[in-house]
């Protein structure tokens, strides 16, 4: 039942309704897709928000956004009272950042294979509710670390959170194909995008300004609230030409063999090296933004809160932006020169912050940061890094889930996680080794921005492999 959520169901309607109309797959169903898309431009989008009035789309919706809420308000309220609470050192702050990321991202890498298995081998919904079960006992633990300024069992709240999103991830894209009718699977998917960029938004504002042990309250209230929407979800039985339910417990075997299947496909392997690349730089960058805030711009608690916001809006401005200027159709082509462009932004705040004034003894609240004319600079800045990095990565997943079979899309979100966690492990391992030698923050950036040239070769080398790919199926 979703009785909590239900009386919002309407304002959630009308905040969609303003969202541009999702990208169309491209390949082997270009042509197709284009056609339909010109045919039914007028009346798509009232067909797409009509989902958020079913139970076969609605529940899961909620859900999820209530999953990717949950997890950015306890990892914020984690981050913020380690960084402004507990520790006072630069050095210790910077590597329990790193040290954090890493562990979240670690089951990705660990156990993506098993959770690309169970979501294309049995009932979707059971994952769903076990891991929605599960949520509640780990943000018992979370609050309990919050309360006691424990920092182990913190840590431990934070990896366990990584396992839960681990197996959550595949089947929450694998089960829409299956409750929604082929005209709707990509608006679809296009709500839960948006409303995962709203949820982010929302639960690291939360966890940035809410004092800890009201924040250990919420988190595990929002558990319970998730777990009564999960309950509503339909069922999801396995696809009749799904692998058999054989279940090979070995990680290291497993998650070998899922993505040799996988990457042996010249445009996937291209898709996922770039997007797992782009993520290992996010992974440092994510890293460094709590320590840059409080030690080399002298910001409090709400200024690192304001970075995240804006940059959380910039990644959703970006994906719209792309789908906006791509006009239906999945192709690489933006994102070479929207990596540089981020690389610049990068370059930019990295000249800024290593040219910051001394910190003062009293840290800066968000408002009297603003007000400096170098503030806003920076608030540019972060704007600029995501909107481009938005309009990078976003068209990069569509290829993961419009040019495979629908009972091996789980699988190949799997094997992507895999990579890609796997990429943000030595990002945050990489970071983690600069802290230790002494590098600044500011030289970190001027790596990051150096990276990012890295990154679009690799999308110039995809954009070139898709361009060669939809010639081939044309002729």
């Amino acid at each position: 039942m979703i009785y909590v959520i239900a009386p919002y169901r309407g304002k959630i309607t009308q905040l969609f309704n303003r969202l541009p109309k999702c990208a169309l797959p491209c390949f082997s169903r270009a042509a197709k897709a284009r056609a339909t898309f010109a045919q039914g431009s007028d009346t798509d989008m009232a067909t797409i928000m009509s989902l958020m009035n079913t139970r076969r789309f609605f529940p899961l919706f909620v859900t999820q956004f209530l999953n990717a809420f949950n997890d950015n308000f306890y990892k914020m309220a984690m981050v913020i009272l380690v960084t402004y609470e507990i520790y006072s050192d630069p050095t210790q702050e910077a590597s329990f950042n790193a040290i954090a990321g890493a562990l979240f991202i670690l089951p990705f890498f660990l156990f993506s294979a098993l959770a690309g298995q169970l979501a294309d081998t049995i009932e979707k919904t059971k994952v769903i509710r076990t891991v929605k079960t599960a949520e509640i006992f780990i943000m018992f633990f979370g609050a309990a670390g919050i309360y006691l300024h424990n920092i182990p069992l913190m840590l431990a709240a934070l990896f366990a959170m990584g396992v839960h999103s681990t197996f959550f991830g595949p089947v929450k894209y694998a089960i829409l194909p299956q409750h929604l009718g082929k005209d709707e699977v990509l608006g679809g998917t296009g709500l839960v995008e948006a409303g995962t960029y709203l949820a982010i938004l929302a639960g690291s504002i939360a966890g940035g300004i809410i004092p800890g042990k009201i924040a250990g309250v919420c988190i595990v209230l929002v558990a319970v609230i998730g777990r009564v929407t999960a309950q509503s979800v339909p069922a999801a039985p396995p696809e009749n030409d799904a692998p058999t339910a054989k279940m090979d417990w070995n990680i290291a075997r497993s998650s070998w063999r899922l993505v040799r299947d996988t990457m042996h496909v010249p445009h996937l392997f291209l898709a996922i090296i770039a997007i797992s690349f782009f993520w290992g730089i996010g992974a440092v960058f994510g890293s460094i933004f709590p320590p840059m805030v409080k030690n080399a711009l002298g910001g409090d608690n709400t200024v690192a809160t304001l970075f995240t916001a804006f940059f959380s809006i910039g990644i959703a401005i970006g994906s719209i932006a792309v789908n906006r200027l791509l006009k239906g159709t999945v192709s690489a082509k933006y994102a070479p020169a929207s990596v540089i462009v981020m690389g610049l932004f990068v370059l930019d705040l990295w000249w800024t912050v290593s040219h910051w004034g001394p910190v003062g003894a009293e840290l800066m609240n968000w408002q009297m940061f603003l007000k400096l004319g170098a503030g806003e600079r920076l608030i540019v800045d972060l704007l600029g890094i995501s909107i481009a990095g938005g309009m990078f990565v976003v068209p990069l997943y569509a290829f993961l889930t419009t040019t495979v079979a629908k009972s091996q899309t789980a699988r190949t979100i799997a094997a992507n996680n895999i990579v890609n966690s796997g990429a943000m492990v030595i990002g945050a391992i990489v970071y983690g080794l600069l802290v230790s030698a002494g590098v600044s923050i500011a030289d970190t950036l001027f790596m990051i921005a150096a990276a990012c040239l890295v990154s679009a070769w690799i999308a110039w080398r995809l954009h070139k492999a898709c361009d060669i790919a939809e010639l081939q199926v044309t002729q």
